[in-house]
């Protein structure tokens, strides 16, 4: 059910010659590819919840089966759960750095 972000390699691995890692260099370094990790994330999320809501109107309808309809609500729930677990570590990094003493 959850697939793998494609983006994210091991540590010190393949990734230090594809431009993600300590090896990257210049203005599209590391932050600019998680950057782009998190923009995919977010896109799937909400491409998830997109997908749940036609399918749930499409049951509605008779279009689609309660199965169809379970699968695609439960995959949403699920990428929205992922979202709001994100966002709420991003927060709490975000709270930790600005309490820190300069």
């Amino acid at each position: 059910m959850i697939s793998a972000i494609s983006s994210v390699r091991p540590f010190g691995g393949p990734a230090a010659t594809s431009g993600v890692g300590p090896a990257a260099s210049g203005a599209s370094g590391a932050g600019g590819d998680f950057t782009k990790v998190l923009a995919d994330v977010a896109s799937s999320t909400v491409d998830a919840l997109k997908t749940g809501e036609s399918t749930a109107i499409a049951g509605i309808n008779g279009g689609k089966s309660v199965q169809q309809v379970v699968d695609a609500v439960m995959n949403a729930e699920q990428a929205l759960q992922t979202a709001v677990a994100v966002r709420d570590k991003l927060i709490s990094a975000y709270q930790e750095i600005s309490r820190m003493a300069i």
